[in-house]
């Protein structure tokens, strides 16, 4: 029998870690920090990667691919970028057995080498805006690391575009947050909250930085996508230029905007449980395992045949389904399956095949409440319409939880006290880097954004007591 999951109550940490590698998403790597993603954790990548290159295309934007390598050179270039991301860097200083004459950064991210071929491809008005996307692995020297959430070399995707006006680049840049909400949202059923980073939380080199943030299991925050406008601080820095209607240079006003494999690791940490992963059917690379149950031979012969049919109709209909024809029994498979998130578990014996039915049990809802009995008949239609309420479900459990666990206050010691029991807490606030830094120390919660819908009017800051007109989430992050 294998041995029980921790309890996430106990140790949350720990449950995530046995969840990654029980689940069958990832195995242990021989590099320090990294992780080899196998095929049931990559297909769920898969489904994240489709679903954003599906919404890039639809709003303009085009997929290209840039070098791993970056000159240290291109980094100098911008003074914020490269002081902001030096202590990460990983520099190939020797190729082909020769000290190199200029070393070679291992990609971090691309706003250099991409600004610096924005340069040359941009030469008019009407080369902009300029709109792409690249699919790629990073490289950051992260010392303390998680799968999915932290690792040395991890993969995402990177948007990189040019515009002629600040207010374009604005557009695009909220633009794209909006894309991401929707995403892990709607495909990865985790509620996020839109907000803008503060000054001291925003990229490096950026004029303004945007955010979803998503509250996880123990009630800490996970930053799920970013959104930067970078202003004209690229452009500067690299010569990216265009000719306007009036014949007169002007500089690009650029942005960049990224999501990465950490949305993984968001889906196991906002809905998984004590028995394991629970994915939300969108996203599940199986949608519906069938487990056949049978003790005789005779009702083996009987069951795997209607089995068997169960299966080509949910595949005629386009659902993800599995067949489990192991030598297990049926507890054993359950649990199997209930640890890799399933959403939908249809189980079939020799009653079921005489009566034409077939029990269905939602992973989203445990014990007897979460079984049903369907008839055979019609059967894709049926199993569609409970994956979708099931959807629809995990988001409004995640999105119960998350405001739950925030809540407004009005002093320190207040936010002190939320920060202690878990969970947001929610102020009036004035920027202040001071204030921020201070806060950090003192409690570990950082200042995750400023939230896109505000209450409006003015309040008094929580910490300073100065009026303030904007809220602002404070939370413990990964």
């Amino acid at each position: 029998m294998a041995q029980a999951l921790t309890n996430p109550k106990d140790d949350f940490s720990g449950w995530y870690n046995e969840i990654v590698y029980r689940a069958d998403l990832a195995g242990q790597s021989p590099v320090r920090g990294c992780i080899i993603v196998k095929p049931y954790g990559y297909e769920i990548w898969e489904g994240l990667k489709a679903a954003l290159d599906k919404r890039f295309k639809a709003t303009g934007h085009q997929n290209a691919y840039f070098p791993l390598f970056i000159p240290e050179d291109y980094l100098k270039r911008e003074a914020q970028h490269v002081e902001g991301f030096s202590p990460e860097l990983a520099v190939v200083t020797i190729g082909g057995g020769k000290e190199l004459e200029e070393r070679l950064i291992v990609r971090p991210t691309s706003e250099t080498i991409i600004g610096e071929a924005f340069s040359e491809w941009i030469q008019s008005y009407r080369d902009l805006p300029l709109l792409i996307n690249q699919w790629a692995n990073v490289v950051r020297w992260e010392m303390r690391t998680r799968p999915f959430l932290r690792t040395m070399e991890f993969l995402w995707q990177e948007g990189h575009t040019a515009h002629a006006t600040e207010a374009d680049a604005e557009a695009e840049t909220l633009q794209m947050l909006d894309v991401y909400a929707d995403v892990v949202i709607n495909e990865a059923a985790i509620p996020v909250i839109k907000g803008l980073k503060s000054d001291s939380e925003r990229f490096a080199g950026a004029l303004r930085t945007y955010t979803i943030e998503a509250m996880m299991g123990d009630k800490r925050a996970l930053q799920s996508g970013t959104s930067h406008n970078l202003g004209q601080n690229f452009a500067k820095a690299f010569n990216i230029q265009y000719l306007d209607e009036g014949n007169q240079r002007q500089f690009c006003w650029t942005t960049s905007w990224g999501m990465s494999w950490r949305v993984i690791g968001g889906i196991i940490m906002t809905h998984g449980d004590e028995k394991g992963l629970r994915l939300p059917p969108r996203l599940a690379p199986i949608q519906v395992v069938i487990v056949p149950i049978y003790k005789t031979p005779e009702e083996q012969s009987a069951v795997m045949a209607a089995a068997d049919r169960l299966k080509q109709a949910l595949v005629g209909a386009d659902i993800r389904v599995k067949l489990d024809a192991r030598e297990e029994t049926p507890g054993f498979k359950f649990n199997d399956w209930e640890m890799r998130g399933v959403p939908l578990r249809l189980e079939i014996g020799p009653r079921d095949v005489q009566n034409n039915t077939v029990v269905a049990a939602r992973r989203d809802i445990p014990g007897r409440e979460g079984k049903s009995f369907l008839s055979q008949d019609n059967i894709a239609a049926q199993v569609a319409a409970l994956l979708t309420h099931l959807q629809a479900n995990m988001l409004a459990q995640a999105a119960a939880f998350r405001d739950a666990n925030i809540h407004d206050v009005r002093s320190y010691d207040e936010l002190k006290q939320v920060i202690e029991a878990g969970g947001f807490a929610r102020g009036w606030w004035k920027e202040d880097s001071e204030a921020e830094a201070r806060i950090k120390a003192e409690t570990q919660a950082s200042h995750r954004c400023y939230p896109l819908e505000q209450p409006g009017g003015e309040g008094v800051n929580f910490l300073t007591g100065e009026r303030a007109d904007r809220v602002a989430l404070f939370a413990k992050a990964y």
